[in-house]
């Protein structure tokens, strides 16, 4: 099933994408750079998508169609070709991975949310020289190791090892944001006021048929999110990707729920730019600029990072103060930063 996955992440990224890549723009030092908060960043090993990782686009220009009549893998295709111009490569190996997101951490000044693998986050938190904000994933799968009891994630919180909860990624075990097997995990979150940040969007083109059977697009619905923030009002919670693209599912909660917040991260380098910037400048029309926050969603990938901060920067219908509460303050208000790891943000 892996090698399955593996080709077709393989073919997604080689063959959906002809429009040029975006060039990074001209950066002054750090220390003189406003600061940006990452939300959703990743310690991921090299082979994490296989023994070839494969380059991605940024964004991909079409989305992949699949002829049923053949097997999983042979079957997709696309109607552009050749692959984009500048493909951004993947790490291949793990120190490359963490060595060249710091990079670009240092150079945008960012300070990200990072999860992951738990034998490499501690050496990403003794590398990231302060840039790090642990974060950990969850998945309920009994045979993954990230499955941890709430007792566990307790022991965990209480001797530092992370900050945020997240990212969760029931999605892909088939499991709404309102399961039963959630609850005890909520409840925790909420006591002892752990942010927390839940998978809810797209998944890879055909994972139910690929490495996760279980996901189901329904459940990025942000409906799915509504009787938990109603049992726990005090939870900090964020619905990462968005719920893309289920747009109006999500501004009806955002509505009823004004503590709920969004993170943008993937769909703002994978999605063609004129689809990302609609769903962006729906949720901004609708009043939620303040409720936004940056992510990149990396993985293997430190290259998409700079392009995923264009796609905020060049949107044209976002004003400065937009664009920096999307960057940075929309963030540093969710995690209560203190005015005192502002300053240090802005002068790292």
């Amino acid at each position: 099933m892996k090698g399955i996955l593996y080709g077709l992440v393989a073919a997604l990224s080689l063959s959906a994408c002809d429009a040029p890549q975006p060039t990074a723009s001209p950066t002054a030092p750090a220390a003189a750079r406003l600061p940006i908060i990452d939300m959703h960043l990743h310690a991921r090993r090299a082979g994490y998508m296989g023994p070839s990782p494969p380059p991605m686009c940024a964004p991909f220009a079409v989305m992949p169609r699949w002829d049923s009549s053949k097997g999983a893998e042979e079957g997709m295709a696309f109607e552009v070709m050749p692959p984009c111009a500048s493909p951004i490569p993947a790490a291949t190996t793990d120190e490359q991975v963490m060595r060249e997101t710091f990079a670009i951490m240092e150079k945008r000044n960012i300070i990200g949310m990072i999860s992951g693998d738990p034998d490499l986050l501690p050496t990403w938190k003794a590398q990231s020289a302060g840039r790090m904000i642990a974060g950990l994933d969850l998945r309920i799968a009994k045979d993954d190791p990230r499955s941890l009891t709430p007792d566990a994630i307790r022991k965990l919180h209480g001797a530092g090892a992370f900050q945020v909860l997240g990212e969760i990624m029931a999605q892909y075990e088939g499991i709404p944001p309102d399961d039963p097997r959630l609850e005890p995990y909520w409840a925790l979150a909420e006591e002892l006021d752990i942010p927390a940040g839940i998978h809810m969007g797209s998944g890879g083109p055909g994972d139910p048929y690929f490495g996760s059977p279980g996901y189901r697009a329904s459940n990025s619905s942000a409906f799915g999110l509504e009787d938990v923030l109603v049992r726990h009002p005090k939870l900090r919670v964020y619905v990462m990707h968005a719920g893309y693209p289920l747009i109006d599912d999500l501004r009806a909660v955002m509505f009823a729920h004004p503590q709920l917040y969004v993170d943008i991260s993937s769909i703002d380098y994978t999605e063609p730019r004129e689809a990302f910037h609609a769903y962006l400048k729906a949720l901004i029309d609708a009043g939620y600029g303040d409720r936004i926050m940056f992510g990149s969603d990396q993985m293997i990938w430190p290259g998409i990072i700079e392009p995923a901060i264009q796609a905020i920067e060049e949107a044209p219908f976002l004003s400065p103060e937009q664009k920096r509460n999307i960057l940075y303050n929309n963030a540093a208000r969710f995690l209560r930063l203190s005015k005192e790891d502002i300053a240090h943000h802005n002068a790292m």
